[in-house]
């Protein structure tokens, strides 16, 4: 897999940005309704906060806050840790994570420049900070409310070479016609019978990139214990992911 830096389109420099803002308010005033309901619906079903936010990198690796609807409760054991995510999704829960209705508080994303509306995946500080080289250049563009790798299988069904394969061709030329390929393409998984809600149970691959590459011998125990530190740290700090050699040697 090698990374290829292509030239920025007129699309990609001026016109992708101004379309974001444009659709993304537009789409916000028209979903108002849909978003007062399922405000009302999450305060019932969850009985406290409804917005999930979770700083995630964003262009170049800068760390942002991206917003979802909750759609699990907060119940913990009797040592106060979180219970497993099959054992705090609510029924409401599973019902927004399937339609992707928990997706759209990152139209405030989209509004405030954090996101695209077609973009890579907003990826986990922890995955992202074992990302090497050859990958990260994929992801120094917007993340996306969906992307390549999403309508590809990426949810579930994809590898991680293959994810990062999806979201490395996208990267090398990003043009209006292959976003409204990926935007059509989006609405079409949304209404297949393979949309998935389970997250990570329902996962053909290791969820998270750093269990799969330990998993896989890909790096030590050490390695993965120093990335997830490193992940932490940024994340304290409000930093900036970016390559690590010590992950990779």
């Amino acid at each position: 897999m090698k990374s290829k830096k292509g030239k920025k389109t007129l699309y990609e420099c001026i016109i992708k940005r101004f379309l974001d803002f444009s659709l993304s308010l537009l789409v916000l005033i028209l979903l108002a309704p849909l978003f007062f309901l399922v405000f009302i619906a999450s305060k019932i079903s969850l009985k406290g906060k409804v917005i999930f936010a979770q700083y995630r990198p964003g262009k170049d690796g800068k760390l942002f806050k991206l917003y979802k609807f909750r759609s699990m409760t907060d119940k913990t054991d009797e040592n106060c840790n979180l219970l497993p995510d099959e054992e705090r999704i609510t029924k409401f829960g599973k019902f927004i994570r399937k339609t992707s209705i928990d997706e759209l508080p990152q139209l405030f994303n989209i509004l405030k420049g954090d996101m695209s509306i077609v973009g890579p995946r907003p990826r986990l500080v922890k995955d992202m900070i074992f990302f090497d080289s050859t990958v990260l250049p994929a992801y120094s563009k917007r993340p996306g409310l969906t992307g390549a790798s999403q309508v590809a299988g990426g949810r579930s069904h994809a590898s991680w070479e293959e994810i990062f394969e999806e979201e490395l061709k996208y990267a090398q030329k990003i043009t209006f016609f292959k976003d409204l390929k990926i935007i059509f393409k989006t609405i079409a998984v949304l209404f297949s019978s393979d949309s998935s809600s389970e997250g990570a149970k329902s996962s053909k691959r290791e969820y998270y990139y750093a269990d799969y590459l330990i998993s896989s011998n890909k790096i030590n125990a050490s390695q993965y214990a120093l990335g997830l530190y490193k992940a932490e740290e940024i994340i304290r700090n409000k930093g900036k992911v970016d390559f690590q050699q010590d992950l990779h040697s």
